[in-house]
């Protein structure tokens, strides 16, 4: 069983996400492929390189190639997993720009999901994501929450069978209490 862990926060150090996922992780004790957004942010796409990505451009400049490759990339690191892990800071209301960008080179028509009679339909083989979403103040599922959510539909999207929701918010009060309280969550969905 392999576990694909998806960091976005832009911290690095006293990030609540990334403390609560090292937790995660560990308890899930299965091999973890690491992906740091924010180390390694996806480059941004042109409108001629999302053609590129999604097989509407014969186009085969350099910049497309390197765009379609690294998309790629990241649907294989998809694929093999049985287990996605994301940590989410939430900023502005909704997820990181870098997770957008990774949205953006994982949706594909043919690779992740198709098109059926009653909308899209997963192809990604994933049994289970965990969200980690830490919020400053904005209530997690709350009326001003597009960031779990959101990730939740792109998930269903792409056929991931369970996706479960770890509530780190209200951070900026007292991260101790917020993690401990997050890690209870943990505790009571792997026992």
């Amino acid at each position: 069983m392999t576990v694909l862990r998806i960091d976005s926060s832009a911290r690095f150090e006293g990030s609540n996400s990334r403390q609560i996922t090292d937790y995660l992780v560990e308890r899930l004790g299965q091999e973890v492929v690491s992906r740091d957004l924010a180390a390694t942010p996806p480059p941004s796409i042109s409108a001629e390189d999302l053609l590129a990505v999604h097989g509407s451009s014969s186009d085969q400049r350099d910049s497309l190639s390197a765009h379609l490759a690294l998309s790629e990339q990241y649907i294989t690191e998809v694929k093999s997993a049985d287990t996605l892990v994301f940590g989410v800071s939430m900023y502005n209301f909704t997820v990181p720009a870098v997770l957008k960008q990774w949205v953006d080179y994982v949706l594909r028509v043919g690779h992740t999901f198709q098109y059926g009679a009653n909308g899209p339909q997963g192809l990604s083989g994933v049994k289970r994501a965990f969200i980690v979403t830490a919020t400053g103040g904005t209530p997690v599922g709350g009326d001003m929450d597009f960031a779990s959510g959101y990730l939740e539909l792109i998930l269903k999207v792409i056929g991931v069978e369970q996706v479960f929701h770890i509530d780190a918010s209200g951070s900026k009060g007292e991260p101790e209490k917020i993690i401990a309280a997050a890690q209870q969550q943990i505790d009571q969905l792997l026992d």
